[in-house]
């Protein structure tokens, strides 16, 4: 198991965003967290990347407690992140929020990172197009891009991906979720938090649904695609 998550709570001030998680992560998979908005998945996500205290559990990569790690070293161990609204650089063209991914390698040198570059560009041909473009000027569904290939520049063994189809035309996220299909193809697992519940299950191996904080259902994507109390409330009957 690359990332097991053990009977994590997390309060923001008095209240309990999270409490008793459990749930692993296998490495090569494809796993996903879904529920209504406030159900707790954006702050697991940022619970596993350091950017929230834990207040009880723990949470392991690769065998190693990480709960006490600093946020820049996680990326460091190959944990890295594209977070919620795409936290793109506005100012700063493709080409340095790329480099900015890569920030925390210790291997920054222009040879070791341009396998990265080049894979990012294949992943994301319009990125190529868009090189020299102050990343403020792009639309939502290029700043997504942007955002997924600036993850993937720190070379992580797990990237959590958190609602990477928001606000996206329907055209556009059915090509964002073939290529976090590329991304896994490629060795990379993923951690996948999305309101799209029902592309969320039909990419997930495996996947977790959060009610105020807590799993109530575990399964295959399969499994919670055809649940039929999962499929009355999240999935439009």
């Amino acid at each position: 198991m690359l990332l097991e998550v053990e009977d994590l709570s997390v309060n923001y001030g008095h209240i309990e965003a999270i409490r008793g998680l459990t749930f692993g992560v296998e490495e090569g998979s494809i796993a996903t967290l879904i529920g209504a908005n406030g159900a707790g998945k954006s702050t697991t996500l940022k619970t596993i990347s350091g950017l929230r205290k834990i207040r009880t559990g723990r949470v392991l990569f690769d065998g190693k407690d990480i709960a006490k790690v600093p946020a820049h070293e996680r990326v460091q161990l190959g944990i890295s992140q594209s977070p919620e609204g795409r936290g793109v650089f506005p100012g700063m063209t493709v080409r340095e929020n790329l480099d900015m991914g890569a920030y925390a390698r210790k291997d920054r040198s222009s040879a070791a990172l341009k396998p990265d570059f080049d894979r990012v560009l294949e992943l994301f041909p319009r990125l190529s197009e868009r090189i020299n473009q102050v990343a403020g000027t792009m639309s939502g569904g290029e700043q997504q891009m942007l955002a997924m290939g600036r993850a993937l520049m720190a070379r992580p063994r797990l990237v959590l991906l958190d609602e990477p189809s928001m606000g996206l035309a329907p055209k556009l996220i059915q090509q964002i979720f073939e290529i976090i299909k590329e991304i896994n193809a490629q060795g990379t697992t993923v951690l996948l938090v999305e309101q799209n519940a029902a592309q969320a299950l039909r990419l997930a191996d495996t996947a977790h649904l959060l009610e105020t904080g807590e799993i109530v259902r575990s399964g295959t994507g399969h499994e919670l695609a055809t649940d039929s109390s999962v499929r009355e409330a999240y999935l439009g009957g």
